[in-house]
């Protein structure tokens, strides 16, 4: 799957020639509907040839080498997707892009100038990487989910386990002495528990602050004491950890893979709430934002733009003009972010499904 930086040198290495972008969607609920995609692509591929033909005749060869290259990677998976979406860009000389894609993408075929670049944004928060703990006083699980893919990282925490000290130690008799005054044997163990503890928790924070990096998600579960004292040290990264307490460490890992999409979609919500609330106040206050379909395309015209704004609602209405918005966006190096649930909404309610945060005012 591409990440952001390898989408926009797709975009710009190719925005000087013909390419044939494709999207599929995969996500059929019912089986018997799984061989759908299939006929929306060959749908979809004879309507634009006959579009190329009737426009750009002298462009048909060029097409039909395209439309062969993308034929003959899907024809590889029969008559099922193994795959929510799957994305692919050809050009006459070769497939420059294909693969499987853990989100559901729009049925789209379309041949022009540069690869059609909007349709993949949603596809880029998969690449966010989400670290998920789960963590008692003795024993700490940490998994990684980025790309779709669920990650036990058992081998972080090998040296940092706690031992079994409460049915080796603890189980001596209280009157068993260590050889510090006055401290029994269950003293002893109890300090020593308290200790390993300690020992984890600071080599846990670690690994999710080396794991999560500068804008991972992390989400907790385990037991309250643990989970508050895990939270507390990484208190820098409040706004993007979440803390589950329905979660626990002898969950499988199919439980924890669906608690960890349903935490990481609560954090991206939250997320995508509190930038268009700042592009909206900043906008309405004459600063650094863009609201709308007209002073978001001059922002993009002048260069201004830091993080594009859109909704599914505006690729659906103008899909031309989201394209063209996003790749503008992209030869300036700012980031496109698609909004969902209740942000698009208000997006689209209030701003025609498009805004954008500023580097400086016009």
């Amino acid at each position: 799957m591409l990440n952001r930086d390898q989408l926009i040198e797709l975009y710009r290495n190719h925005r000087d020639e013909n390419v044939l972008s494709v999207y599929v969607d995969g996500d059929g609920k019912d089986p018997a509907q799984r061989r759908a995609w299939a006929l929306e692509l060959e749908q979809g591929l004879t309507r634009e040839r006959a579009r190329v033909e009737s426009e750009s005749p002298e462009a048909l060869d060029a097409f039909d080498q395209a439309k062969a290259l993308v034929a003959e990677r899907l024809g590889r998976f029969g008559a099922f997707l193994p795959a929510k979406g799957w994305a692919g860009f050809a050009v006459p000389g070769g497939l420059v892009y294909a693969e499987e894609l853990p989100v559901p993408m729009p049925h789209l075929v379309r041949w022009e100038r540069g690869l059609r670049a909007a349709p993949y944004v949603r596809a880029l928060k998969q690449d966010r990487m989400v670290v998920a703990v789960l963590v008692d006083s003795r024993k700490a699980r940490v998994f990684t989910y980025r790309k779709g893919e669920l990650e036990e990282r058992a081998d972080l925490l090998a040296d940092a386990e706690i031992g079994d000290y409460r049915e080796s130690s603890m189980s001596k008799r209280a009157s068993t002495h260590t050889g510090t005054h006055g401290e029994t044997g269950t003293d002893a163990a109890q300090r020593q528990l308290e200790r390993s503890a300690a020992e984890l928790q600071s080599r846990l924070v670690e690994v999710v602050q080396e794991l999560a990096g500068k804008d991972g998600f992390v989400v907790l579960g385990g037991i309250a004491e643990r989970e508050a004292a895990v939270a507390g040290q990484l208190e820098h990264m409040s706004d993007r950890l979440v803390v589950v307490s329905s979660m626990h460490l002898a969950m499988t890992e199919a439980e924890v893979r669906e608690a960890v999409e349903e935490a990481a979609s609560e954090l991206s919500r939250a997320q995508q709430a509190d930038l268009l609330g700042t592009v909206m106040d900043l906008a309405r206050s004459g600063g650094k934002g863009a609201l709308g379909l007209v002073a978001t395309e001059d922002a993009l015209r002048g260069g201004r733009v830091d993080t594009l704004l859109l909704t599914r609602g505006l690729r659906e209405r103008h899909p031309d003009l989201a394209d063209h918005f996003v790749g503008t966006a992209f030869e300036q190096g700012a980031a496109v972010e698609e909004l969902s649930h209740d942000s698009a909404a208000r997006l689209d309610d209030e701003a025609e499904g498009v805004g954008a945060r500023l580097r400086y005012t016009g």
